[in-house]
């Protein structure tokens, strides 16, 4: 199905070329087997990060082809069906790829079927969505999620400001925006957040420094999510003057969000 968006990919990145990929190990999910609902051509997503490892999203309009629904399900019921023949361990089947999964049209169809190949060829194996949270105003993108076991959601800033600048949605949605949809979950959700430093454009940014790091607290104290997942840069940025953050750093933010009752995990 043909789709106009604005944004085709360009630039060095890391591009999933197959519907399900791997398994493979992942520093936060174990061995998973990722499944990209994204065309295998282009990065689709509504943000457009300065630390994306699918490279820089562009603002011109292009046709995209998102694979019919039908055809992801057969795919991922073929590898799903191997998996269980050769009895090959996974811990996680993880919706990822290249861009912002729930802009798939049916996204919902997708969910609900591959719930059911779990459930009938995997039990008990965890399915879990990466999502930047922006079509969460969306019922049936939010009801969706609410059925997978672990809903990853992101949230790299406690202000509108600095969200802009790490993550350049292309909507004006304020973070009070995405706490309070965040919320809805009830806390039932894991909240995701990528700390660094540097310039972008020419503009400097930094999510770690006190100020920055209070209002991110405040904004995970209101969503009170089960837990955090707190990591820094893995692998080369399109935004070339980007800082890793220091583990001890990590360690540190972990520590002040464990001291307000909340579970956290650095990964690096």
């Amino acid at each position: 199905m043909g789709v106009l968006f604005d944004y085709p990919y360009r630039g060095m990145s890391v591009m999933f070329d197959d519907i399900v990929f791997g398994p493979i190990a992942s520093r936060r999910f174990g061995v998973s087997l990722g499944i990209n609902l994204l065309p295998l051509q282009n990065k689709v997503c509504n943000f457009n990060c300065i630390y994306c490892e699918c490279g820089w999203t562009d603002l011109k309009s292009f046709k995209i082809n998102f694979s019919d629904s039908r055809k992801i399900i057969n795919a991922v019921e073929e590898r799903f069906k191997k998996l269980a023949q050769d009895k090959i361990h996974i811990d996680t089947i993880t919706f990822a790829g290249n861009g912002e999964p729930t802009m798939h049209p049916e996204f919902p169809e997708i969910i609900e079927a591959v719930i059911k190949l779990r459930d009938l060829y995997l039990p008990k194996i965890k399915i879990a969505v990466l999502s930047n949270s922006t079509l969460l105003g969306k019922p049936s993108v939010f009801e969706s999620l609410k059925k997978v076991d672990l809903k990853v959601m992101k949230l790299d800033a406690g202000t509108t400001e600095t969200l802009i600048k790490i993550d350049k949605p292309l909507s004006s949605k304020t973070i009070e925006w995405y706490i309070q949809k965040l919320k809805k979950f009830n806390g039932e959700l894991i909240i995701q957040t990528i700390f660094l430093k540097g310039y972008c454009d020419g503009e400097y940014v930094d999510n770690t420094t006190s100020d920055e790091l209070a209002s991110w607290i405040k904004a995970v104290k209101e969503i009170n999510p089960k837990s955090v997942m707190i990591y820094t840069i893995d692998r080369e940025t399109p935004a070339e003057k980007l800082e890793k953050i220091t583990t001890e750093k990590l360690n540190s933010i972990r520590d002040m969000v464990l001291a307000n009752g909340i579970i956290a995990n650095v990964y690096t």
